[in-house]
């Protein structure tokens, strides 16, 4: 079979660019130890308000007895609840976050905090916030037509 010099040249180059992609994915998930979420916690989406964890009494930010802090919020259409949370400045926050209709994204922007809220899972993020003032919670996932108002505040406040 015949090929062309010019498709050869081309399927060196894919090769070359699709080892490359590989060996990253592989550099990253072994020496940066960085994988996929892995917290598969499922929840009941129509019951989740009545009791538990994410009652309306239970969500907002507690402090863990060894200083870290656990937000308990939920992502509904349009709105996230509670509309505000206050949290420490460089604290380990790990955000415990559901919903109970549609999916939803959860971002504040200039942080590495995001990230996609499925109804009957719980998703966690573990992150720190080191600068102080305000922030929104934003959602990036389309979730309807209000979806352009569904945001909420951060607060970032001194440690201690």
């Amino acid at each position: 079979m015949h090929i062309d010099p010019l498709e050869k040249k081309w399927m060196y180059v894919i090769g070359f660019m699709t080892a490359v992609m590989i060996g990253s994915m592989a550099y990253a998930a072994i020496m940066l130890n960085m994988h996929p979420p892995s917290n598969v916690e499922t929840i009941d989406p129509k019951t989740l308000h009545l009791s538990g964890e994410f009652a309306e009494d239970n969500l907002g930010a507690t402090t863990n007895p060894d200083g870290s802090v656990t937000v308990r919020m939920v992502a509904a259409r349009y709105s996230f609840y509670p509309q505000m949370i206050e949290v420490p400045a460089d604290t380990d926050v790990k955000f415990r976050i559901t919903s109970p209709d549609v999916l939803h994204g959860v971002h504040v922007p200039f942080t590495n905090m995001s990230t996609m809220v499925v109804p009957g899972y719980v998703s966690e993020v573990n992150t720190r916030f080191s600068r102080e003032g305000e922030a929104q919670f934003l959602c990036n996932e389309y979730c309807g037509l209000g979806h352009d108002y569904m945001w909420s505040k951060l607060k970032v406040v001194p440690k201690g």
